[in-house]
C-alpha cells in the first residue's frame, strides 16, 4: 500500500480526509476479501447447521411430546446468541476503532470456532439432563459475543482495503462467504438427512458438522494474521503519532445518531428478510406445512446457489447505479411480492415453492449486494467499526435473529400461515424509509479516509470527491 499527494479540498464530514490518495495493490486487496469473507462464511456455516437440523436439535436438547414446543425452544436458544451480540459490539467495535481491525478480527475467529466446536461435544438431554441445554446455551452465548464484532469488523476491513470505484464489488464478496458457509453447512446436513437414519442422526450424526469447525477456525486464523492493518486505520494512527486514542463510547453513538438510525433501519430490512428465508423457510416448510423434509431442505439450498450466481453480478451493479437504487428495488419488491411469493410456497408442489423461494431469493440480493459497502460508508474512520458494530448488532438482535422464534410465535398464536409475508412487507417499509433518507456513497471516498484507487486507474482530479 502507497499514498500519493493529491490536493483535495476538506470533506464536509465530522472527521476530515486526509488531502492525499491511498494507491491500493490488488493482490493485497484480494487477500484481504478472501479473510473477511472466510469468516463470515464459518458463522453462517453455523448458522445453516443450525436452523437446518432445528427439528433434529429440539428432540436432543429438548424432549417434549409437543413438536412444535421443541421447535421453539430451539429456536429460543438460536435467538439467544443475538441477545448478546450489542454486548459483543460494544466491545469489540470501539476495540477495532483502538487497537485495529486486523487484531480483533482474529480474536472473533477463534472465539467463534471454540463456540461452534463445543456444540458437537456437548452430551444430550438424556446423558445428562437439564444440563445439556444450558451447555448448549453458552454456547450459543459465546458465538453471538464473538459475531457481535465478526460482520462489522469484516465489512469495515473489506471497505477500507477496497478503491472506491469497486466497493460494491469488492464488498459482494462479504456475502458471497456467508451463502458459501450457509451452503456448506445446509449442503452437508441435507446429505446426512439423506444418507442417515433418523436414529443415527439423532445419536451421533448431529454432531459431525459442528466439529468441522475446529479446523476451519484454524485456517481463518491463519488467513487473517497474514493480512496488514487497513490502510484507512493506519492513517488514523500516523494521524495520532501514537497509538490509536480511546474514542468514548458517547461519541460514537451520541456523536452519530442519525447515521445510527439509519443503519438500524437498513440492518433491520436485510436482516429480517435473510433470516426468514435462510434459517426459517426449512423448517416452515416442513414444521408448518407439511413438506417433505429433504426436498425443502433441497429447494431453500438451490436457492442460495443461485443467489451466490447472480451475488457479484449485482455488487458490480451497485458500483455503476448505486447503492440506494438497489436496495430501494429490494425493498420495493418485498413489498409487492412477498404475499404472492408465499402463495406460491403454499401451493406445496416442487415448482411453486422453487419459484416462490427463488423470487424471495433474487430480490434479497440486492441486500446482500449492496449492504457490505454502503454500511461501513454511514460513518466516518475514526468511529465507524464501534459505530457500525453498535447499530449493526442492535437491530440484529431486536429483529433478524428473533425473526424464527417471533414468526413461529405468531403463526402458533394467530394460526394464520402468511405471517411470514406480512413480517417482511413490514420490514420493507422500515427499509425504504433509511434508503430514502440515506447519502449515495457509490464510486466516493469513504467519510473521514483519503480517496482511494487500484494501483494502475487515472487518479482523481484535483478537487474530485
Amino acid at each position: 500500500m502507497r499514498t500519493a499527494t493529491a490536493a483535495t479540498p476538506p470533506s464536509p464530514t465530522p472527521d476530515p480526509a486526509p488531502e492525499n490518495v491511498t494507491v491500493t495493490d490488488p493482490a493485497l486487496v484480494r487477500r484481504a476479501v478472501r479473510a473477511a469473507a472466510l469468516g463470515n462464511a464459518m458463522e453462517w456455516f453455523d448458522f445453516g447447521v443450525y436452523s437446518y437440523l432445528a427439528v433434529t436439535l429440539g428432540k436432543v436438547f429438548f424432549p417434549s411430546g409437543d413438536p412444535t414446543a421443541q421447535l421453539l425452544s430451539t429456536f429460543g436458544a438460536f435467538a439467544a446468541a443475538f441477545l448478546v451480540r450489542p454486548l459483543g459490539g460494544l466491545v469489540f467495535g470501539p476495540l477495532g476503532d483502538r487497537v485495529g481491525r486486523q487484531k480483533v478480527l482474529a480474536v472473533t475467529m477463534i472465539m467463534m470456532a471454540a463456540g461452534t466446536l463445543a456444540i458437537g461435544l456437548i452430551p444430550s438431554y438424556a446423558s445428562i439432563g437439564v444440563g445439556a441445554p444450558l451447555l448448549l446455551l453458552l454456547a450459543r452465548l459465546v458465538q453471538g459475543f464473538s459475531t457481535g464484532g465478526e460482520y462489522a469488523g469484516a465489512s469495515t476491513f473489506i471497505a477500507e482495503y477496497a478503491p472506491d470505484k469497486r466497493r460494491g464489488f469488492l464488498g459482494s464478496w462479504l456475502e458471497f462467504g456467508t451463502l458459501a458457509g450457509y451452503i456448506g453447512g445446509a449442503g452437508l446436513v441435507t446429505v446426512m438427512t439423506a444418507v442417515l437414519s433418523q436414529d443415527a442422526l439423532l445419536s451421533w450424526g448431529w454432531r459431525i458438522p459442528f466439529l468441522i469447525a475446529g479446523p476451519m477456525g484454524v485456517i481463518g486464523l491463519y488467513l487473517r494474521l497474514r493480512l496488514e492493518e487497513t490502510p484507512a486505520f493506519a492513517e488514523e494512527v500516523a494521524k495520532a503519532e501514537a497509538d490509536r486514542p480511546k474514542v468514548p463510547l458517547r461519541e460514537m453513538v451520541c456523536g452519530q445518531w442519525k447515521a445510527l438510525l439509519l443503519c438500524v433501519g437498513l440492518v433491520l430490512v436485510f436482516n429480517v428478510t435473510d433470516y426468514m428465508l435462510l434459517s426459517y423457510m426449512p423448517s416452515y416448510l416442513t414444521g408448518e406445512l407439511g413438506y417433505d423434509e429433504t426436498h425443502g431442505l433441497l429447494v431453500v439450498l438451490g436457492v442460495m446457489v443461485l443467489m451466490m450466481t447472480v451475488q457479484p453480478f449485482a455488487g458490480a451493479l451497485t458500483d455503476r447505479v448505486g447503492r440506494r437504487p438497489v436496495i430501494a428495488a429490494g425493498c420495493a419488491g418485498f413489498l409487492v411480492l412477498s404475499v404472492p411469493a408465499l402463495l406460491l410456497i403454499r401451493q406445496g408442489d416442487l415448482l411453486a415453492v422453487a419459484l416462490g423461494t427463488g423470487a424471495l431469493g433474487l430480490l434479497l440480493v440486492c441486500f446482500t449486494a449492496a449492504m457490505p459497502s454502503a454500511l461501513p460508508a454511514l460513518f466516518p474512520t475514526r468511529v465507524r467499526y464501534g459505530s457500525l458494530s453498535i447499530g449493526f448488532n442492535v437491530s440484529v438482535s431486536l429483529f433478524g435473529g428473533t425473526t424464527p422464534l417471533v414468526v413461529t410465535a405468531l403463526i402458533g398464536t394467530t394460526g394464520d400461515l402468511m405471517m411470514p409475508a406480512y413480517y417482511m412487507m413490514a420490514a420493507a417499509v422500515v427499509g425504504g424509509v433509511a434508503v430514502w433518507f440515506m447519502t449515495e456513497s457509490a464510486g466516493r471516498p469513504l467519510p473521514g479516509s483519503a480517496p482511494s484507487v487500484e494501483r494502475g486507474e487515472n487518479r482523481p482530479a484535483a478537487g474530485s470527491r
